[in-house]
């Protein structure tokens, strides 16, 4: 039995704990006059919620929230969503318009092309959706790892997960000429992810959908982080817990659909 992977980008094919959520931080302080800076442990509780996906809404949601804490009312701030992404962005992806330079360039690879390779070797067709821009997507996908037009369904092809529109999108482009009640696998590192398979089970329950959850490098720093992140993942869904996504091999990806 055979089964399609479509595997989400950031924390999973890229380590982004010194760029996206180096960036969050540089924002909500920015925006906070200095005043709060959010740990990634604040960073991870606010994902855990499962619908701050999108790291500019992450990030002004907690600049709301500090200043809620402060005694404002959201409903008094003048914030500018705009500006929040305008200022997100020149850190993450830098100040020049038409090359990248910010955080972006120093982001470890978490797999390797060959990875990739060994799962067409099996059969196994293989995709990418993520909340990340196609710009940043395409960056890592074709610049840093040489991939030929990867089927990629991006922020901007479809609404932010959990809504599994953009999964269902990217299965539709892997399955052109295949089976199309074969098995969908997948694997994402945060609590949105796992809730995307859940809504995409619930909308299409004729077919088999499993999440299967990545831990991104920054929670396995101590156990004791990992246990607790890796707990979380179950409870939102995920059927498996890994370290790195390379343990995803075709004989695990079978033993999940036996």
């Amino acid at each position: 039995m055979n089964a399609i992977v479509v595997f989400d980008i950031d924390g999973v094919v890229r380590d982004v704990s010194g760029s996206y959520r180096r960036a969050i931080a540089d924002t909500v302080e920015y925006f906070t006059v200095r005043a709060y800076r959010p740990t990634s442990v604040d960073i991870d509780r606010l994902k855990s919620e499962g619908i701050w996906n999108n790291d500019w809404e992450a990030s002004q949601e907690l600049i709301y929230r500090y200043f809620e804490a402060q005694g404002q009312p959201r409903e008094q701030l003048q914030l500018d969503y705009n500006a929040i992404v305008t200022f997100f962005q020149s850190r993450y992806r830098g100040s020049d318009p038409q090359n990248f330079t910010g955080y972006i360039c120093d982001e470890p690879l978490l797999l390797q092309r060959s990875y990739l390779e060994q799962l067409t070797l099996a059969g196994i067709p293989w995709g990418f959706f993520s909340g990340a821009t196609s710009a940043s997507a395409s960056y890592v996908l074709e610049g840093r790892l040489g991939l030929q037009s990867p089927v990629l369904i991006a922020m901007e092809d479809a609404p932010s997960k959990p809504d599994p529109t953009g999964l269902f999108a990217t299965v539709h482009l892997l399955e052109d000429e295949l089976d199309k009640s074969l098995p969908v696998v997948y694997v994402g590192d945060t609590v949105a992810d796992m809730y995307t398979v859940e809504k995409a089970r619930s909308l299409q329950p004729e077919r088999t959908w499993i999440g299967v959850g990545v831990l991104p490098p920054h929670v396995q720093e101590t156990s004791a982080r990992r246990d607790a992140y890796a707990d979380t993942l179950r409870q939102a869904g995920a059927v498996l817990v890994l370290n790195n996504v390379q343990e995803l091999t075709p004989v695990q990806i079978l033993e999940l659909l036996s």
